[in-house]
């Protein structure tokens, strides 16, 4: 009988607008791996679904599963929780199935601290002026709050490169070839510098 053999952590970050949420949508129905879903102590939003979108917890079981140290990481956002639980990532892993996570820098760091074995990602735009057009073509933002998420933006790629973290940058200007350099960096071997 094979020896069962055990899955990967992949971390991938990158800023609002590059198009994370699309090219991961796309590489976890091509790979099936498991998308990590965290743990947060605000309440549903209408549509949302537990344990599908969030775990919703309340801040005393979050408070406990911090301090036992249950979370890879974890961070309070306008006075709310959110956290990624150790637990189902680790069973994933040891049953063979590659886990993505899809966090910000701050929670990349805390992860790595705690598994340096895992491969991490940096989703880049092609461009300023990419990233600016994604933004605004979102249509969700005034002209103040788009000001501030692209200075936002350019803070979180420098610090993000800067940080030494990251194993690869895939630049996302061509939505498929994104999608396949992903795709082979969830299912093959070790992580490549």
């Amino acid at each position: 009988m094979p020896e069962n053999k055990p899955g990967k952590l992949v971390v991938v970050t990158g800023p609002a607008g590059v198009g994370k949420s699309t090219i991961l949508r796309s590489v976890l129905e091509t790979t099936g791996a498991q998308f990590s879903i965290s743990a947060t102590t605000r309440p549903p939003r209408p549509g949302e679904r537990n344990h599908r979108d969030y775990h919703f917890i309340d801040v005393p079981t979050f408070e406990g599963m911090r301090d036992n140290g249950e979370l890879l990481e974890w961070a309070k956002v306008f006075d709310n929780y959110y956290g990624t639980p150790a637990g189902p990532i680790c069973e994933a892993i040891d049953a063979g199935r590659s886990v993505i996570l899809d966090i910000d820098l701050q929670g990349a760091r805390q992860v790595h601290a705690k598994c340096p074995q895992g491969v991490f990602v940096l989703i880049l735009p092609p461009d300023h002026q990419t990233l600016v057009a994604r933004l605004t073509g979102r249509g969700t933002e005034d002209e103040q709050q788009l000001k501030i998420r692209l200075a936002k933006a350019q803070q979180e790629i420098e610090a993000a490169q800067a940080s030494g973290l990251y194993n690869h940058q895939i630049v996302n200007d061509d939505l498929q070839r994104a999608v396949r350099e992903l795709v082979e960096i969830v299912t093959q071997g070790a992580p490549q510098q």
